[in-house]
């Protein structure tokens, strides 16, 4: 939906409420016309209901208002003596829609003291409940998402079984745009793997103000641009439109933004002609072939646990005089040059054109790519046939144009052009492990309104290896995800402080005892 046909939506909406609840405003003793006024007539209805008044913004934050209305519903009734279990449950399967025959039906009896207090335990525990979700839904949504690492494309910076959490507050939290959806879960409901939200009604894309811009190097959490998997567990490769912020979350690295131009020569990444500078934290991986002398006995096992070989390896023959390696460090291949019984050490750096390559035009390969363009927003680029190929998911999908070519004429909304201006800003995203990660090189730019934040912390780490204790990576608990220097892991202090809050509660108790 446009904004437009919000605006409209809305204001039928406020018809609708009008419609229904006049009478139950004048018998609170309110003015029929207060029914009317968008907004206000919330504001007003939390007086006659006896809630706070801060409950109106809530009905209007997408997701959080799908917990809100019903209890709206329902307080509405019970400030009006419906308050039987019957009433409830009307209020609540006709969407609000009982309030009607209650207030053209009914004797109105307005209850202004009504006790907000629960009459039972359950109904205690509901409106507890009710409250954790909206926090919780809040803070997942606008501040801190949890996040686990997948796949080991940011393998030595993130690894696999690392439990992040990524703030949505650095460059500014996106109001959902799917707007009918179960809280704080992603694409699918849990156990279940069926869909978790309805793709219509959607809302425009809207960002909060945040405090930083994406940054080259950023470790990025972004919506899959592609993302057609009919379900997210689902392998049946069946197709299937997703909204934007219901498509698969990746994480990768940053390595361009708007208006750079951006190429790769022999697996290095150049940025306006210099190399990209990458973070002391950062260890690309490539992969490589290590020839053995076939003379000198080597202990495999050992070797790959020193060098912290976490992706394949083996030997592609019965001769077994190379060793391949899919994801190695430079630091790592240094090491193994040193290692008795070994020739040589060799990068694998891709030759000739590679098919799945963007823009897919039969040119490059992973490791030899580009010059290309990184859209900025409000930029004006030519458009051409030869052109078009680096810009047509832009123009069709993610700017959602009417975009026809016929020969060379390319017609945009109907009208033959040139020439392409941008409409939002795109980004280019790398994993560190280049030999092992699907990423911008194959699938193009991710849209602006496609990211979603930044990792910050890890909280917990799991070696799906490991065993028992030492399942958890402890080195890595409680660490940064940036910053200067190699991570140093804050979870001693934060045990220390544990200690401290409780040691210190326990005595202030104490001295409270003795005072009373």
């Amino acid at each position: 939906m446009t904004a437009y046909q919000w605006f409209v939506f809305f204001l039928i909406m406020q018809v609708v409420h009008f419609l229904g609840t006049w009478k139950l405003y004048e018998s609170a003793g309110r003015k029929r016309w207060e029914a009317a006024i968008p907004v206000y007539n919330a504001i007003v209805l939390m007086k006659i209901i006896n809630r706070p008044t801060w409950w109106t913004v809530l009905l209007f934050i997408p997701i959080i208002n799908l917990i809100m209305f019903p209890v709206i519903w329902v307080e509405t009734l019970r400030s009006f003596g419906k308050k039987s279990s019957l009433d409830t449950f009307l209020g609540i399967v006709t969407f609000g829609f009982y309030i009607y025959y209650v207030n053209y039906t009914q004797k109105l009896d307005y209850i202004a003291d009504r006790s907000l207090q629960p009459e039972n335990k359950t109904a205690d525990t509901i409106s507890s409940l009710l409250f954790a979700v909206i926090v919780a839904t809040l803070v997942h949504t606008y501040f801190i998402q949890p996040y686990t690492i997948p796949t080991s494309s940011l393998e030595k910076s993130l690894l696999i079984g690392d439990f992040l959490f990524v703030s949505k507050m650095n460059y500014g939290a996106r109001v959902p745009m799917t707007t009918v959806a179960l809280p704080m879960v992603h694409d699918s409901i849990p156990l279940t793997k069926s869909k978790s939200y309805l793709t219509w009604p959607q809302l425009p894309y809207l960002r909060l103000p945040g405090i930083q811009n994406i940054n080259r190097t950023d470790i990025v959490v972004f919506n899959w641009p592609v993302d057609t998997v009919y379900k997210f567990f689902d392998t049946s490769k069946r197709r299937a439109y997703k909204p934007v912020d219901k498509k698969s979350n990746y994480v990768k690295r940053c390595v361009g933004i708007p208006g750079d131009s951006l190429s790769i020569k022999d697996g290095i990444v150049y940025i306006n002609g210099k190399i990209l500078q990458l973070p002391e934290r950062a260890k690309p991986q490539f992969s490589y072939a290590v020839a053995l002398d076939g003379k000198t006995s080597i202990d495999f096992e050992s070797l790959l646990k020193e060098l912290d070989i976490t992706d394949d390896a083996g030997f592609k023959n019965d001769l077994r005089d190379t060793l391949f390696l899919k994801a190695l460090t430079a630091a790592g291949a240094e090491r193994l040059k040193n290692v008795p019984g070994v020739v040589s050490v060799t990068r694998q750096i891709s030759k000739g054109i590679e098919g799945g390559i963007f823009p897919h035009i039969n040119k490059w390969n992973r490791d030899n790519f580009g010059p290309i363009y990184i859209p900025q927003k409000g930029k004006t680029v030519s458009l051409t046939t030869e052109t078009l190929p680096f810009y047509r998911m832009i123009i069709s999908e993610y700017e959602k144009k009417d975009l026809k070519v016929n020969g060379s004429e390319i017609r945009i909304d109907g009208k033959v052009v040139n020439s392409y201006t941008f409409d939002q800003n795109y980004y280019w995203m790398m994993g560190d492990n280049r030999h092992n990660s699907e990423d911008s090189r194959y699938w193009g730019y991710v849209p602006e309104d496609h990211i979603v934040g930044k990792p910050i912390f890890i909280w917990l780490s799991i070696d799906p290896h490991g065993k028992g204790i030492n399942k958890i990576r402890w080195d890595r608990v409680f660490t940064t995800v940036s910053g200067e220097g190699q991570p140093q892991s804050y979870f001693k202090l934060f045990l220390l402080a544990l200690v401290a809050f409780f040691v210190g509660e326990y005595f202030w108790k104490k001295r409270k005892a003795k005072k009373d």
